[in-house]
């Protein structure tokens, strides 16, 4: 992990110091994962099985858990675990359903009613990544808003074996539709049906390279189904003055640069000497952790930055658009009007990043890779459509009568224009008669 001062950079090396991390690929991984999505469309369960057998060393015979191994994998969960879920459930259930729209009803003109509506995605579907690192928490992430707003019909996959945590998870969501399935081969999956997996509108999650290449193809196919947002490697940036302390500045990087290799985390400070506390801190604490070899290698990638100012931290902040910003400073509300592109915020030397990822009641499935300049972090309406209704008396047709005949006749749309003088030809026959 390096540490520069902003002001002696130039243009370019400052771009060059907020490049994300270069996710190298020849071409070879989109058309492996073109090529599994199209064997499982045209294949159904005998390529998702071969896949399955293949990629993920399934030996089992059913892909879908049956209601026996899922009550028995619930009951082998300890009770200590039981009760943190639920705890993270209640939170982020509390936190959702706050998100609830209500319905709009507006009458712009005297006899025409506009009204917004929404009503769930149905069905959707949930991926999972299990592996070394089965991500329980990912199941509430999705599982409580999809429940929310309304999804009747919700599948989840997670590569094999399943892990017992995930499996109950997924109980207090109400969600009994579990298939034991991982990789681009659970996407493809779920975008297109098989004979046992359901087709989905929708699919949701986190995932490794070939899960996200997967996402990307099947959302670009009209056969497919839409996604969450674009996904990238994980990244926290935090931003402290002299006041920070150092020890809760590094593990907050080091939360998230045990995620993966191609991790980033990067410290903004206005203290020039708090970069090598900071350091010191990482280098001391990172020896404690199991994945001590992974987040090694993500602190290569890393960088501290001496920034001239908090106003001058939160410019950067906002240039790079953090999946995650931890604000460890005196006054760090003060600070919240000033950035305007980060997937989740936390405030204050008391609010780890690691509350967000398990049981503030926020959620953690966020924008990566600077998207959160245009993606916001996943909540209700992202499991919800708006839709619209419009009604129009004859009284209120008659006021926005000469408006849509004009502008229709500016398109050369005539028959739009055509659609309303039949009907004010009526009327008038009618007030004649």
């Amino acid at each position: 992990m390096k540490i520069v001062n902003w002001s002696e950079l130039s243009e370019q090396e400052r771009k060059d110091v907020l490049a994300r991390p270069a996710t190298s690929d020849n071409g070879e991984k989109a058309r492996l994962v073109a090529d599994i999505i199209a064997n499982i469309r045209n294949g159904g369960d005998s390529a998702l099985l071969e896949y399955s057998r293949k990629f993920d060393r399934f030996s089992g015979d059913h892909l879908k858990l049956t209601d026996a191994e899922i009550d028995a994998a619930a009951g082998r969960v300890p009770a200590q675990l039981r009760d943190a879920l639920r705890m993270s459930f209640d939170n982020l259930w509390k936190f959702h359903e706050a998100q609830k729209p209500a319905p709009v009803k507006v009458e712009t003109q005297p006899g025409v009613v506009c009204e917004l509506h929404t009503h769930a995605i149905d069905p959707v579907g949930l991926y999972v990544p299990g592996g070394s690192a089965p991500l329980v928490s990912t199941v509430l992430m999705l599982g409580v808003p999809a429940r929310i707003a309304g999804a009747q019909k919700i599948v989840l996959c997670s590569p094999p074996p399943v892990s017992d945590a995930i499996v109950y998870a997924a109980g207090l969501c109400g969600i009994r539709d579990i298939y034991t399935i991982g990789g681009a081969q659970a996407i493809a999956a779920m975008a297109y049906g098989t004979e046992t997996v359901p087709k989905v509108s929708k699919i949701f999650g986190p995932g490794n390279s070939f899960v996200t290449e997967a996402k990307k193809q099947v959302s670009a196919d009209f056969r497919g189904a839409a996604i969450d947002m674009p996904a990238g490697p994980s990244e926290v940036m935090v931003i402290a003055d002299e006041t920070a302390d150092p020890a809760f500045a590094a593990a907050d990087l080091l939360s998230q640069a045990e995620h993966g290799p191609d991790s980033q985390v990067v410290l903004l400070s206005t203290n020039p000497n708090y970069g090598n506390e900071v350091l010191a801190e990482v280098e001391k604490q990172v020896k404690a952790l199991s994945r001590e070899n992974i987040a090694e290698k993500a602190l290569e990638k890393s960088i501290a930055i001496v920034c001239r100012d908090l106003d001058e931290a939160c410019e950067i902040a906002c240039i790079y658009a953090p999946e995650h910003l931890i604000i460890e400073t005196a006054a760090p509300r003060e600070l919240l009007p000033k950035i305007r592109n980060a997937g989740s915020i936390f405030i204050g030397a008391f609010t780890p990043e690691s509350a967000g990822d398990y049981a503030s009641g926020t959620n953690h499935t966020l924008p990566t890779y600077g998207y959160a300049k245009t993606y916001s972090s996943l909540g209700l309406q992202d499991f919800i459509r708006r839709y619209t209704v419009q009604e129009a008396t004859p009284a209120g047709l008659a006021i926005i009568a000469p408006a849509i005949s004009e502008m229709a006749d500016a398109e050369g749309l005539t028959a739009h224009k055509r659609a309303v003088t039949v009907r004010m030809e009526a009327l008038e026959k009618q007030q004649n008669s």
